[in-house]
């Protein structure tokens, strides 16, 4: 496991930026000139309800350096339960894992899933490059796709494998912008594509956050049987409001993470 989250997250965005290049301009973008005050809010990671690559697995990364375990979240219609985890240090990024309930999806992707997971060796769980690991298997497209017409998680998850789903912007700190609006603005005039599930903007002041999100770059993924472009991972901004005790809400809104699970969707 890491000692060190600045480690850790470096490698998380190294591998990130391979299959979302975009993410590399965008931060050209929002960042000034000594590119010092794009601060990372948030990443997030998906897995599967098996105990051997279960949430908590993933968590154990976390804890290991200091994170806690704060919220939980469900997500009935997508069949996915997910915790956040934050650190002592309000500046280190917060972390979102999430999981799909594999038991309350069809046999045949319960089928699909465990032969993927069956192949995950064990130590592969606990080694320090897991979270940025990728696949441990090979699915062919046909494979993907499947699991592509019951569960887009899923078949993000056969595609992709453990890395960062996405990196967050965290907006408050930014020196050029003080609005989501106005990053929103800037980004389509540059010529990025936002996800506009449940509006452009998905949450509120009144909930104490907003987020926005590109719709996730596309990249190329060797399949079993010939190379394929699909969706891979998106970059998030995220807005935060101030609480009664004038503290910034450090949560989640379920129905805005809800939304943004839908920049991986294949347009």
């Amino acid at each position: 496991m890491h000692t060190n989250v600045d480690t850790l997250f470096a490698h998380l965005w190294e591998n990130f930026l391979e299959v979302t290049p975009s993410a590399a301009r965008i931060h050209k973008l929002l960042g000034d000139s000594q590119q010092s005050d794009v601060i990372n809010d948030h990443i997030a990671l998906r897995t599967f309800n098996l105990e051997k690559v279960g949430l908590d697995k993933l968590a154990q990364h976390f804890l290991a350096i200091g994170y806690q375990q704060c919220g939980e979240y469900h997500f009935e219609s997508k069949k996915l339960y997910a915790r956040h985890y934050e650190h002592p240090d309000p500046n280190q990024p917060k972390v979102f894992i999430s999981e799909l309930l594999v038991d309350q999806c069809s046999p045949a992707l319960q089928e699909v899933v465990n032969e993927l997971v069956a192949q995950v060796p064990e130590e592969a769980v606990t080694a320090d490059n897991f979270l940025y690991s990728g696949t441990h298997w090979q699915v062919d497209s046909a494979t993907y796709e499947q699991l592509l017409a019951e569960s887009e998680y899923a078949a993000w998850m056969a595609a992709w494998g453990y890395r960062a789903n996405h990196f967050t912007v965290n907006v408050n700190t930014l020196a050029n912008f003080t609005t989501l609006e106005s990053v929103n603005q800037s980004l389509k005039e540059a010529g990025f594509a936002l996800n506009t599930s449940g509006g452009e903007i998905k949450g509120s002041p009144e909930v104490l956050l907003e987020q926005s999100s590109t719709l996730a770059d596309k990249a190329p993924v060797r399949f079993r049987d010939g190379e394929k472009t699909i969706p891979a991972c998106f970059y998030e901004f995220a807005r935060r409001y101030p609480k009664a005790d004038g503290a910034l809400y450090t949560g989640f809104v379920a129905a805005s993470a809800d939304k943004i699970f839908e920049s991986t969707d294949a347009s």
